[in-house]
């Protein structure tokens, strides 16, 4: 069974960070490219960055950009999303998402194109 589970959310201060991981099971992560994406309270859910199964294509929302990196380890199968100066706004739960891809430098920023999804981990940044 193909499997997405996050980890690594929590309550953090502002200015904090924290550092999320995307593990896969079921399949290696080798051709999928990931997504990252949050659902704040009360918002539709947004892409916050996304990344190559090669890692050598990013992207990110204007809104975490400088302070968000996405990485990855395919040998451990892992994908993870460091979060750095948060703040109130970035309170949200965070999605992983997989799809395959066929092009090494491929990424992809709408949720129609991921066919994977974890179940999401909260994160919440509060004084």
């Amino acid at each position: 069974q193909l499997q997405l589970v996050e980890s690594g959310g929590g309550l953090v201060q502002p200015g904090g960070s924290l550092r999320l991981s995307c593990a896969a099971s079921g399949f290696t992560l080798d051709h999928y490219a990931i997504g990252w994406f949050r659902q704040g309270p009360g918002k539709e859910r947004e892409g916050v960055s996304c990344i190559s199964y090669s890692g050598g294509s990013t992207k990110y929302a204007d809104s975490v950009k400088g302070r968000f990196t996405i990485s990855r380890d395919n040998a451990k199968n892992t994908v993870y999303l460091q979060m750095n100066s948060l703040n109130p706004e970035d309170t949200a739960v965070y999605y992983c998402a997989a799809t395959e891809s066929y092009y090494s430098g491929s990424i992809y920023w709408g949720e129609d194109e991921y066919d994977y999804w974890g179940q999401g981990t909260q994160v919440t940044v509060s004084s």
